[in-house]
């Protein structure tokens, strides 16, 4: 799986990095900056994105927007829980930091079953904004374009 990490601490992003590694994951990119992260959302192949809730004092929230309205799954990373979610994203799962890999596995898991979920009842062209198109987690992504325009993945 392609991953995308948004992080601000450089250690902490090596560490995740290692972790999603040692699980079989592709780290494609990381961004310790909010601007850096929206394009590389808007334009990249990714199959899941960690996005710590605090870069460099600014909110993660509109990379989350471009991702949902992708239909890329994805989770907040946090060392305060999902205390700092807005409205529209309580219900996501957060990683707690520091990261472990059993909690990282079980998260990454969990997001993906539910969007899963969200995908098989929305169906493959749904333009609902509460449970965007989707698409397989593995392979064509939804391109920066029009809806429906896609790249290989």
């Amino acid at each position: 799986m392609r991953v995308f990490i948004v992080e601000d601490d450089a250690l902490l992003a090596l560490h995740l990095e290692d972790l999603l590694a040692a699980l079989g994951h592709e780290v494609v990119s990381r961004a310790s900056r909010i601007d850096v992260a929206m394009k590389f959302a808007r334009e990249s192949a990714i199959d899941f994105a960690i996005l710590d809730i605090n870069v460099a004092g600014t909110k993660s929230f509109p990379v989350a927007d471009i991702l949902h309205h992708r239909g890329i799954p994805f989770t907040f990373a946090t060392g305060y829980g999902a205390e700092g979610l807005i409205d529209g994203y309580r219900a996501c799962p957060v990683l707690r930091k520091p990261y472990a890999q059993e909690d990282l596995a079980r998260t990454v898991a969990q997001v993906r079953q539910e969007w899963s979920r969200r995908c098989d009842a929305a169906g493959p062209d749904s333009e609902n904004t509460e449970q965007p198109g989707c698409r397989p987690l593995e392979g064509a992504v939804r391109g920066p374009g029009q809806a429906g325009e896609t790249f290989p993945g």
